[in-house]
């Protein structure tokens, strides 16, 4: 008789115990189901490129020197962006977004690299001349504040003065109140409104004269070369380009920056000092630089202090557009931004050390 009630394991469905076999070569491996992507994946994904993209659009404009239009007068701003491209990278490695995380990293060291040396000291050449001290400063249309700046000339031995936007009352004023026992040697070209220009020195300038920039409002530059005693003669420009305050104004203003006198590294010495309406981030003055200029706060670590903004009441950071640029055989000392009442700029003072005669 068969017994139907009994079943084969296989039948049941169950296995009953037996004996452990190896099998030689067999490999035992866990396959992980895929990670399914979520409505809240995509979602920060999405957010960390939004936070990578204008970081790495800024680099891709101001390494090469691509600003045209509006994107010149933003340039100016690239120190703030630098400071802000490690937020993005931070929170791309917070969510574990490795794509968004190297190129934030990529975006980051680009624009840090090219800000942060102007917060470190450079090397300086050997200069072993006499020192000249120098002060710019833009006066806005005359109504910075007189006393201010004499008191500056007096407190910091100032051996030169370059102003802009320099007027007639301006020029009255400052003689009213001394200048001119300080700073007896002039070049000056007081105009009504901001084109004026003007040159103070302690000791006598020679070669002196005006040139006229001709983009927007034809700025005038005054220049002439003072020769410190003891030392070699150093031609002196109160510099003044056009400021691309308007997309219309921004040819102008690359046609003034590109008329500013270059360095003559294989002839005489040359100093321009002034309000250049640019920041090291733009890329015509990188070129004025490169012929053999360098910026003064920027060789002493002081290259980040801003020198205008805000204006006229508008939440405007401070950029740096007020420079010394010195030729390179010049050592840079010292650089002070001082404020000055009644300008929308700071005065720039720098002491130099001239080479040898």
């Amino acid at each position: 008789m068969v017994d139907h009630s009994r079943k084969t394991a296989r039948e049941s469905g169950r296995t009953t115990p037996g004996p452990v076999r190896d099998y030689p070569g067999a490999v035992l491996t866990l396959t992980r189901p895929p990670r399914s992507v979520g409505p809240r994946d995509r979602v920060r994904a999405w957010l960390c490129w939004l936070a990578v993209a204008p970081g790495l659009a800024w680099a891709a404009v101001r390494l090469p020197g691509l600003e045209r239009g509006p994107l010149v007068q933003a340039v100016a701003f690239t120190p703030y962006v630098a400071a802000w491209t490690p937020v993005p990278l931070l929170l791309a490695l917070a969510l574990r977004r490795r794509w968004p995380a190297a190129v934030a990293a990529l975006a980051a060291a680009a624009l840090l690299g090219v800000v942060a040396p102007r917060a470190l000291p450079s090397a300086r050449p050997a200069a072993a001349g006499p020192t000249l001290r120098l002060l710019t400063a833009n006066l806005l249309a005359g109504a910075a504040d007189a006393p201010a700046l004499v008191d500056l000339v007096r407190a910091r031995r100032v051996d030169v003065l370059a102003v802009q936007e320099f007027t007639p009352g301006a020029a009255a004023e400052l003689d009213q109140l001394g200048l001119a026992a300080l700073l007896p040697h002039r070049q000056l070209n007081p105009q009504v409104g901001t084109p004026g220009s003007g040159l103070y020195a302690r000791f006598p300038l020679t070669d002196g004269g005006v040139r006229l920039n001709r983009g927007g409002w034809g700025f005038s530059q005054t220049y002439g070369t003072v020769t410190p005693p003891g030392g070699p003669p150093v031609r002196v420009e109160s510099a003044h380009p056009a400021a691309p305050y308007a997309v219309d104004q921004v040819g102008p203003w690359r046609t003034d920056l590109a008329a500013q006198p270059p360095a003559t590294p294989d002839a005489g010495l040359r100093v321009l000092a002034g309000d250049f309406n640019a920041t090291l981030d733009h890329a015509p003055l990188r070129a004025l630089l490169a012929t053999g200029y360098v910026d003064a706060a920027d060789a002493v670590g002081a290259g980040l202090v801003g020198t205008w903004g805000p204006y006229d009441g508008d939440p405007i950071p401070p950029v740096t557009i007020d420079h010394v640029l010195v030729d390179r055989r010049i050592a840079v000392r010292t650089v002070a931004v001082c404020p000055l009442p009644g300008s929308d700029h700071r005065a720039v003072f720098a002491e130099l050390r001239l080479p040898a005669a």
